[in-house]
């Protein structure tokens, strides 16, 4: 049943003593870091976040395949009312009166020919179609392999530019809502008096969850009438603080592009075709071919919320200060390394 005490040396030298209370200090700063800045007394739960969207705007658009056309949102957008994403139709590339024919095949270094033995009967590329065996004239300079298809064929070379320019200025509602099982329901503090007027703005109204679309791109860095094709993120940050004495919990908007932009390497622009189809009175098939460009908008939510709790406290608290431990450590090795009479020092340590 004994106990034994270390024994204790107090050194007077200025030297050892500024070692000393310097790593003292640095522990502190620690322990203030992590559980100060950190929050470290907090406990932690992840948001759980449901997402509606809803797209409003018109467009008018006249060209020489479709003429004059009024757009509406059940059909530039897809789909009309979203989830965590919708598409808005930028431009398209329209092949009307499609009808399954023969004719010549696009010209490319697998299809051009100079005669019919160029060309094999019921040869079927899984990137092209079948082909007849006849070797046809694509134009006065090219001739090609006659294939099988819904003819004429889309010609799509050239990513076009926003043709309906009136979809920068369309809006969407983000309506979102989120909770955190832990805690509470976070209460919604937009009421529909308020979505009435407001429209997103960084600085004067940056609650607002109705955003105009060409606000979005050009906060993402991106020119909207130049961009055909591509994916937009739209994030939202629920970072909270649910202590009594901040209970803050307002989401955070920010806006990037997620898709490859390269010149170069951007693979299959735009979006998917789709189709109308329709029958002529003599009963024969046709179709209007339509491939779109466009924008892919995904609402992305994610966020921590933090609230004072005791366990949390204890732990992160004592482990930030069981570091104080290491102190002697340090100014023991330095005065018994560092010091002119360290023999000294450490005959009597």
């Amino acid at each position: 049943f004994d106990y034994e005490t270390p024994k204790t040396l107090v050194i007077p030298s200025i030297r050892v003593g500024c070692v000393f209370r310097f790593t003292q200090l640095l522990v502190v700063l620690y322990v203030v870091y992590v559980c100060v800045v950190q929050k470290a007394y907090q406990d932690t739960d992840s948001v759980i976040s449901t997402v509606t969207t809803k797209v409003k705007g018109f467009a008018f658009t006249n060209t020489s395949d479709m003429g004059p056309h009024l757009w509406d949102v059940a059909e530039y957008v897809i789909p009309p009312q979203g989830d965590h994403s919708f598409f808005v139709l930028t431009n398209m590339v329209v092949t009307p009166e499609q009808t399954q024919s023969r004719c010549p095949e696009l010209p490319n270094p697998s299809t051009t020919c100079v005669d019919d033995c160029d060309c094999i009967e019921g040869h079927s590329d899984p990137r092209g179609n079948i082909q007849t065996g006849l070797c046809e004239n694509y134009s006065t300079t090219v001739k090609t392999c006659e294939v099988l298809s819904w003819c004429p064929h889309e010609v799509d070379t050239k990513l076009p530019r926003a043709l309906m320019s009136a979809a920068e200025n369309f809006t969407v509602l983000i309506k979102n809502s989120i909770t955190y099982p832990k805690f509470r329901n976070i209460l919604p503090h937009i009421n529909s008096s308020y979505l009435k007027r407001c429209e997103f703005n960084r600085t004067s109204d940056p609650d607002c969850p109705i955003f105009r679309l060409k606000h979005i791109v050009s906060e993402a860095g991106e020119d909207f009438q130049d961009m055909a094709g591509g994916i937009l993120g739209i994030l939202i940050d629920w970072s909270c603080d649910l202590d009594w004495w901040a209970k803050k919990c307002y989401p955070k908007y920010s806006f990037r592009r997620l898709d490859n932009k390269h010149p170069v390497n951007n693979l299959a622009p735009g979006y998917n075709f789709f189709v109308k189809y329709y029958k002529k009175s003599d009963g024969e098939e046709t179709r209007m071919l339509i491939k779109a460009y466009g924008i892919r908008f995904n609402v992305i939510a994610f966020g921590t919320a933090g609230k004072f709790g005791i366990v949390p406290t204890i732990v992160n608290l004592g482990a930030a200060l069981s570091f104080l431990s290491l102190v002697p450590v340090v100014t023991d090795w330095f005065m018994l390394t560092c010091m002119k009479k360290r023999d000294f020092y450490s005959k009597q340590k």
